[in-house]
């Protein structure tokens, strides 16, 4: 399979050869073009041209509806089996009986994995620009859950409030009786539902290079057209990003299952390129996307989720702590606010109702809430900025088809 597409790349190769050298002498100029209309999308941004962006905006999301109605239209069967389904659950949601019990648990652990595996897409799909949802969400409540298991000496929180709100359990424990393995366990399902979202994420553009290749035509994708000149120039790359990108593509496309398990298991940003490689060589894709899940969902996660319960273990954050107050003049200024952090999670955590906790604003909060705001509010402006510039896209393709017309 490998060999086929690498044969298939070389003719394609000397054909381009020979159109440069034949009939298409004007292959400069049309890059200088490309280059110069993708410099013009890249300057439809909001901050510069802020009519021209929202316009284009509510005109790509109006053809996108269009689109998606018409592809829900020609798959209506699925879509007529798909209502049915959820009128039957419907159904069973609302008449009263003994089986309420097993529907309401059904129904907090479907919305709780819906929202890690959502926060998973966001974070790897695109638009623009991911949504560092590690960071922001799943990598702060495995450390809540870290510091208040060493707190309470046991990860058997009431539920509810837990998820929602963490308190320590009525009964007594041993000191130092929690483990590190007791942590993992309580924090596995939301993590491997969002390393599954991170690996749905991955296939939008295994998906473009793979019908690119099968349909013969060239996507006007940066990504996509980046692999392209890569291959061609393979023998004479010179800087480290290059050969890092052909080291990646060389493993995924020689290696196979193992290749992309490899790469989808440690933190690689240039893996967006192994899903473009397995497209365009036509690797299966339950090759493709099972060794992407194993890799994301399993052994990747639980090495990040290892980092975060190592980091924010009870005696680190001491001696984090200890060393802030070490710094020379402003270290007891710094060291103040963590203590007053901490010390207030330590009170919420054995308490029972939200009355009894003392209220107050503790700066490294307001930082963390004000920082996730602005994360928020700058992945929509890119997706808007996204969403505009790929109408420019379509406005500048139907000028250049009715050029080649006339």
């Amino acid at each position: 399979m490998a060999e086929n597409g690498t044969d298939c790349d070389q003719r394609r190769i000397r054909m381009s050869k020979e159109q440069h050298n034949g009939s298409f002498t004007d292959s400069s100029m049309l890059s200088e073009r490309k280059q110069r209309e993708r410099e013009e999308r890249l300057n439809i941004v909001l901050w510069k041209k802020p009519l021209v962006t929202l316009q284009y905006f509510c005109l790509e999301t109006l053809i996108n509806l269009k689109e998606w109605t018409i592809k829900l239209w020609r798959r209506r069967g699925v879509l007529v089996c798909l209502l049915l389904a959820l009128a039957a659950l419907t159904a069973l949601y609302y008449i009263e009986g003994a089986h309420q019990q097993f529907v309401r648990y059904m129904e907090k652990k479907f919305f709780w994995c819906a929202y890690w595996v959502g926060l998973g897409i966001l974070s790897s799909v695109g638009l623009g620009t991911g949504l560092h949802t590690f960071l922001l969400y799943l990598g702060p409540h495995i450390a809540s859950v870290t510091l208040a298991a060493y707190e309470c000496n046991s990860v058997n929180f009431p539920e509810p409030p837990y998820p929602d709100q963490i308190i320590c359990p009525d009964e007594e424990t041993a000191e130092g009786s929690i483990s590190l393995w007791a942590i993992i366990s309580k924090v596995r399902l939301e993590a491997c539902m969002w390393g599954a979202g991170t690996a749905i994420g991955e296939l939008p553009p295994y998906f473009m290079a793979r019908a690119a290749r099968l349909s013969g035509a060239e996507p006007d994708d940066e990504e996509y057209q980046e692999f392209e000149e890569m291959l061609e120039h393979a023998e004479t790359a010179q800087d480290f990003a290059s050969r890092a990108k052909l080291a990646v593509q060389n493993l995924v496309q020689k290696v196979g299952f193992f290749g992309i398990l490899a790469c989808a298991s440690i933190p690689n940003p240039l893996f967006d390129l192994a899903g473009i490689t397995c497209g365009h060589f036509l690797v299966p894709f339950w090759t493709f996307f099972g060794a992407t899940l194993i890799g994301k969902a399993v052994i990747k996660m639980h090495i990040q989720k290892l980092f975060v319960i190592i980091t924010f273990s009870k005696h680190i954050v001491e001696q984090m702590v200890a060393l802030i107050g070490a710094i020379p003049s402003i270290g007891p200024s710094l060291q103040k606010p963590f203590q007053e952090y901490l010390e207030a999670q330590r009170i919420k955590l054995h308490h029972k109702s939200d009355g009894a906790v003392p209220q107050g604003e503790n700066w490294l909060s307001w930082i963390f809430e004000k920082l996730v705001i602005v994360m928020v509010c700058y992945f929509i402006l890119s997706i808007i900025n996204s969403m505009a510039q790929s109408y420019a896209k379509r406005l500048q393709q139907k000028m250049y088809s009715e050029e080649k017309t006339k």
